[in-house]
């Protein structure tokens, strides 16, 4: 397994979130006016959702487990080879989701569904990364 490159793409996530973090906002009236900085909440969230999913590509491909026809169907593939549980699943598909509507809608997004978001899924990184760290363990 490509375990240098995961490495490197968790450390990548870890400071994304801890910018995230640093520059995250007590209150929502707060975030709605960050302005610029919350624009760069959005792209670092949407940089570490997309470095979770590179990093399963990777998994995915380093334990030949076919040719994935979308992101969905990787992250179905890996729960089905139990690979990852159930709720990681269901955690990376919700990132994913959130992680569709920055990039999609990036002027259109409800600040307000975001700043929820973000708030209340920040320890889900945490998960994710752990059940990463576990199948590198395993997989040695």
């Amino acid at each position: 397994m490509r375990e240098d490159i995961i490495k490197n793409k968790i450390k990548e996530i870890l400071e994304s979130l801890e910018l995230i973090n640093d520059n995250f906002p007590a209150s929502f009236d707060e975030f709605q006016n960050l302005g610029i900085v919350k624009d760069g909440i959005y792209k670092r969230i949407e940089y570490a959702i997309e470095n979770l999913i590179d990093i399963f590509y990777i998994i995915n491909a380093d334990l030949e487990l076919g040719i994935p026809e979308d992101d969905s169907s990787m992250i179905d593939n890996l729960e089905a080879k139990s690979i990852i549980s159930i709720s990681v699943r269901n955690l990376m598909k919700n990132m994913k989701g959130f992680r569709n509507v920055v990039v999609h809608r990036y002027g259109k997004i409800d600040d307000k569904l975001a700043y929820t978001f973000i708030k209340e899924n920040m320890g889900d990184f945490e998960i994710v990364i752990k059940c990463i760290e576990n199948i590198i363990d395993r997989y040695q």
